[in-house]
């Protein structure tokens, strides 16, 4: 029996948990919520397509590894709402656990491999990471434009609170997040789906 391919398929069963993580972010056609497999296989698509907006040079197979693992765990961290401020205060501890047992089951190579990505994304310092960012959050504000800003709707939601959860989005693509500001947040400003809670603020 060969044991690193019988961990190795482990893995791969282990990792399907994904797609029964729910976001909270709608799908085009705004009838259900997206889940953690769906997001990252789009953050993948969307990372070959726009490789040119990219303001560094990236290698874009690192980006993509990035955009396919780096919510693998929540499998056992669970998702952490972008506006949930009392998650987002354990968010670091308790995903870092989570990498911790997740690569775990993986032999001792791929473990490292796929863990030094991960790591990788979650320091923001290099020009894959950055990228990888701007994508991961370029995307869901662009399906709540598609979706008229149902979840910002249900939830109440602010232009602050945007404002702050993209406050580093700009640093993988000013150009991509430059669109997303005029073609994404501005429209839902102006539709009253997004609540404009500073109004004085010369914000786009």
């Amino acid at each position: 029996m060969d044991s690193r391919l019988d961990r190795i398929v482990g893995f791969c069963r282990l990792i399907d948990r994904e797609k029964f993580i729910r976001r909270r972010t709608y799908l085009t056609d705004g009838e259900r919520l997206e889940n953690d497999a769906e997001h990252a296989w789009h953050l993948a698509v969307m990372a070959m397509l726009l490789e040119e907006y990219a303001d560094e040079k990236v290698d874009m197979l690192k980006v993509v590894g990035m955009a396919l693992i780096h919510d693998l765990v929540e499998i056992y961290a669970g998702d952490t709402f972008a506006y949930d401020k009392e998650g987002l205060k354990t968010q670091k501890e308790r995903e870092t656990m989570a990498a911790d047992r997740l690569f775990a089951a993986l032999p001792d190579d791929l473990a490292a491999r796929f863990r030094g990505l991960w790591d990788e994304f979650e320091a923001w310092t290099t020009p894959e990471a950055r990228f990888a960012h701007t994508l991961d959050n370029f995307q869901p504000l662009m399906l709540q434009a598609a979706t008229d800003g149902r979840a910002w709707k249900e939830g109440g939601r602010r232009l602050s609170e945007v404002l702050e959860r993209n406050a580093r989005t700009h640093e993988g693509s000013a150009g991509l997040w430059d669109y997303a500001r005029e073609n994404f947040i501005r429209p839902q400003l102006e539709k009253g789906n997004l609540e404009n809670d500073i109004p004085d603020m010369e914000i786009l």
